[in-house]
């Protein structure tokens, strides 16, 4: 079979976690068959449906939503999309006719990849977290491989069908050539100085910020500089509330467009424990001290973070506790330059390279067995 004759479908999305590595494998599917025919499914009104098309692929949107644990009544009409959601990609995958189908996590993955399966069709589960959702727990069973970037994951999925890849990450961000002096003076900050970079999310995180403000008077002398990306949702009324107050050691903003410049500055950064974001942290061996979000399924970032922090790869303070105690730990902790090198050290150790490409050639086998088989 000609690889080049490859049509895939990749499905899932909601968040950048999502999205980043759907886009990975997309494009190392490409680099490996450049005439490969790729079509994402996505979820009506989310951020894939700007961020797909933006990086050149077509991508159709299906009115499926999450369930509402708080408000069960509000599920019915939930329901009733996610039927409506399964008959669509039923046809979508009619029509575009896969030859194999990938799912990456999010509302869309589950309907699709569902009906996916039903119609013959080999199916790819890419499970970003240390412990798995609820869509890929469901979705395993008639799953023909499943790419995982944490070990013990058999826990969740049959071993025979797990791979361990690591998840795949932003390739500029591999390919940054931009020094730390660089760097951090593209922030307006000093290269002699050791500098922090606190980011949350596109959003922001109101945990992280609050942070922020709670030691705000005790930054200016703290002899250390900061990063601040606040999020597009909070920066109005922190430039608001900090007016008059600004601190020069302290560059904020709404949203970092070039992480790779803010990566390369940091000596330490500050983060939530999203999967995508330690798979950067990993492959660019950052010290990191996480804080994951409380508002997550099953709340999967506490446990990406304590993977790392039982292997002494991370530092980790709960949600609850950061307002009090983050900016206090990180300030002893960039101090101690025998602390940093070891969370350095460590972390690398973790990192999975080429996971991109070690997921684009399972795409691919899958594909050439589907056709060899037909």
């Amino acid at each position: 079979m000609n690889t080049d004759h490859i049509r895939l479908i990749i499905s899932g999305g909601g968040t950048g976690g999502h999205i980043f590595p759907a886009l990975s494998i997309a494009g190392a599917v490409k680099a490996k068959c450049p005439t490969a025919e790729i079509l994402f499914v996505g979820a009506e009104n989310r951020m894939e449906m700007q961020r797909v098309p933006a990086a050149g692929y077509r991508i159709i949107g299906l009115p499926v939503s999450g369930f509402d644990r708080k408000h069960l009544l509000k599920n019915i009409a939930v329901l009733w999309r996610l039927m409506k959601s399964r008959r669509q990609a039923r046809r979508i995958i009619r029509d575009f006719k896969p030859h194999v189908a990938v799912g990456v996590g999010g509302y869309a993955s589950g309907p699709t990849l569902k009906e996916a399966g039903a119609m013959g069709i080999p199916t790819l589960l890419q499970e970003q977290n240390s412990y798995a959702g609820v869509t890929n727990k469901l979705l395993a069973k008639q799953a023909a491989c499943i790419c995982v970037a944490y070990e013990g994951m058999e826990r969740f999925f049959p071993k025979e069908k797990i791979k361990l890849t690591g998840n795949p990450v932003r390739q500029n961000l591999l390919e940054a050539t931009i020094t730390h002096d660089d760097a951090v003076r593209a922030f307006g900050l000093d290269p002699t100085k050791k500098t922090i970079l606190i980011v949350g999310g596109s959003l922001g995180a109101r945990t992280l910020n609050e942070s922020m403000l709670a030691a705000w008077d005790t930054l200016g002398e703290s002899g250390v500089q900061f990063v601040w990306q606040t999020g597009k949702y909070y920066h109005e009324q922190i430039t608001a509330q900090l007016r008059g107050r600004e601190l020069s050691n302290v560059y904020m903003c709404d949203f970092i467009s070039s992480m790779d410049a803010a990566y390369a500055a940091a000596d330490l950064v500050i983060s939530r424990a999203g999967a995508g974001s330690i798979s950067e942290f990993c492959l660019l061996g950052k010290a990191v001290i996480l804080v994951p979000s409380p508002n997550v399924a099953e709340d999967h970032q506490t446990k990406n973070a304590l993977a790392l922090v039982d292997k002494e790869a991370a530092l980790y303070v709960k949600d609850a506790d950061a307002p009090s105690q983050l900016i206090t730990l990180a300030l002893t902790t960039i101090k101690d330059e025998e602390k940093l090198t070891q969370l350095r050290t460590n972390i690398l150790t973790l990192a999975h390279h080429h996971a991109a490409e070690v997921i684009a050639d399972e795409v691919i086998a899958l594909a050439m067995k589907y056709q060899d088989g037909k």
